[in-house]
Parts: C-alpha cells; sequence; structure tokens
C-alpha cells in the first residue's frame, strides 16, 4: 500500500483538557474505546472533554480482524462500573455520553444488563446529559437487546462495519444480517430513539458496494450514518487495500442525504463516536425540517 496521506496523518494535542481527562479515566480504573481500540481522534475528543467510555472490561470474547482491542476470555463483570462511568461524566461535565463495550459472548445477556444499568446511573447523577450507547449483537439475543432499549437511551448504535461480501472475513462471529435485523428490531421496541451505524471503507470493497450498504441500513430503518478510513492497527491486521480521497467522502455523505438519512458523518478520520453530539443535533433537525 502507498505511503499514508497527508490527511490522514494525526496530530497529538497534549492539551490540559486531555491530561484532565485522562486523569479522570485512570483514577476510577475505566476503559476508553479511544484508548483501547487506538482512536486517531483521541487528542481532538479528549481536549474537548469527550471520551467513549468502554464498559464490560478491555478483554473482547470476538477477535475481529480490523480492531485493536484484546481478544481473549473475559474473568468477571465489575458491578461498580455503571456508577464509575457516572461519577466520571459528572467529573468531567459531558452533556453527552458514549458508552460501547466489548462483546462479552461469555456471559448470558451479553452484558446488555450493565449497559441498562450505566444508562441509569448516567441520568441519575447527570439529568441533563444525553446518552448514546454503542452496543454489540448480543448474538442475535433480541432480549437483551430489548433491556437496553428500554432504558431508554438517546441514541441507540450498531456498527454494520463493512460490506455483506467482506463481513465473514472481517467481523469475527458478527453476521451482516443479523447486524440489519438488530438495527431494525430497535426501531419494532421503541421507534422514537435514533438508530445509527458505522461503515468503514478502505478494506477491498466496491464503491457500489458501500452504496448498497447504505441502502440495507437505510431500509432498517436507521436514522445516522458514519463513513470513515479504516486504518491498520497492527501488521497482524487486515491490510488497507484503498485510500478514499477526501472528494470520495463527500460524494458518500451527498448520496446517503440523498438516501433519505438524517445526518451522514463522512470523512477520512471519522469515527463511529466522532462529534457524536453534534450527529444527533444535525439529524434532528433535518428531522423537523422535513416534517
Amino acid at each position: 500500500m502507498s505511503k499514508r496521506p497527508e490527511y490522514l496523518k494525526i496530530k497529538m494535542n497534549i492539551s490540559k483538557n486531555y491530561l484532565e481527562v485522562k486523569e479522570v479515566v485512570e483514577s476510577k480504573s475505566l476503559h476508553t474505546v479511544c484508548k483501547e481500540a487506538r482512536c486517531p481522534n483521541i487528542y481532538e475528543c479528549w481536549s474537548n472533554r469527550t471520551a467513549t467510555f468502554m464498559i464490560l472490561g478491555n478483554i473482547c470474547t470476538r477477535a475481529c480482524r480490523f480492531c485493536a482491542v484484546k481478544s481473549g476470555m473475559p474473568t468477571e463483570v465489575d458491578f461498580m462500573e455503571p456508577l464509575k462511568v457516572a461519577e466520571a461524566v459528572l467529573s468531567m461535565g459531558i452533556k453527552y455520553a458514549v458508552v460501547t463495550s466489548v462483546a462479552r459472548d461469555d456471559l448470558e445477556d451479553g452484558g446488555a444488563f450493565i449497559f441498562a444499568k450505566t444508562i441509569k446511573e448516567i441520568r441519575r447523577l447527570n439529568p441533563f446529559t444525553k446518552v448514546e450507547v454503542l452496543i454489540p449483537d448480543f448474538s442475535g439475543n433480541f432480549s437483551s437487546l430489548k433491556k437496553v432499549i428500554d432504558a431508554c437511551p438517546d441514541v441507540l448504535n450498531h456498527n454494520i462495519e463493512t460490506v455483506k461480501r467482506l463481513s465473514d472475513r472481517v467481523r469475527a462471529k458478527a453476521k451482516y444480517t443479523r447486524s440489519l435485523e438488530v438495527l431494525q428490531k430497535s426501531k419494532d421496541f421503541n421507534s422514537a430513539i435514533p438508530t445509527k451505524s458505522s461503515i468503514m471503507v478502505g478494506l477491498g470493497e466496491s464503491f457500489e458496494e458501500v452504496i448498497q450498504t447504505m441502502k440495507d441500513l437505510k431500509n432498517a430503518k436507521v436514522d445516522i450514518v458514519t463513513i470513515g478510513q479504516y486504518l491498520q492497527p497492527t501488521k497482524k491486521h487486515l491490510p488497507i487495500k484503498k485510500y478514499y480521497t477526501p472528494l470520495d467522502f463527500e460524494k458518500l455523505k451527498k448520496i446517503g442525504l440523498e438516501l433519505g438519512f438524517s445526518h451522514v458523518e463522512s470523512g477520512p478520520l471519522v469515527r463511529s463516536s466522532y462529534c457524536a453530539h453534534n450527529q444527533l443535533k444535525q439529524a434532528c433537525k433535518t428531522f423537523l425540517e422535513n416534517t
């Protein structure tokens, strides 16, 4: 693969806010997807006092070939974690909290109870904070999904990650059609909760396949889509097949909006939770303009 383009190079910004967020996260022994998944936006987001909390530990029961999170067999669940996250949100003054997790196929409900409890604890200590959850597929267990939906997150996010043809190779145990079912079922349980999904590009898919994936997500009644460039975390992970240009991302955004999504966040360094508060704001604005 050719040298990484300039627009994909990450600028380190060790600001006062960054250090304060780092201190809060470490003092409460919390995990963030920002750090565990080597997100390229960690310096920008932490400097803006935002972070995506990763609950249920930092060891994933799956080993997806694009993801830097450690894989293996987790040994425990911290039942105090929901409170710790809520206290961190309070300490950081966060008005829009994003909560995700590793996959916990070892647990009967996939960790749905901890997701629901975390939403409730954040709301209890931070009544004006909005909460977005980025959930795994819970192995297709819709009773687990309903536990999360019943806790009424402000946004329900589940990532499709890649196109149908590449899904089995890219994602361990996850299924393309099952991800669509999770998103559709979320709407069936509560149509008032906005749903969201993310696509990585650069893994060998065609432009037409990305468009088809967006169509599949729209058919599953997804409201918000994010599209970003795949970046290989280590040499052990899948190689980058193509670098999409900023113009490519603009084209995909235009197509997504034409398909009827309330909001499309598309760019080289865009990740699922990047500027998540603005994504919801723009989606709500679009919805109001179209009603």
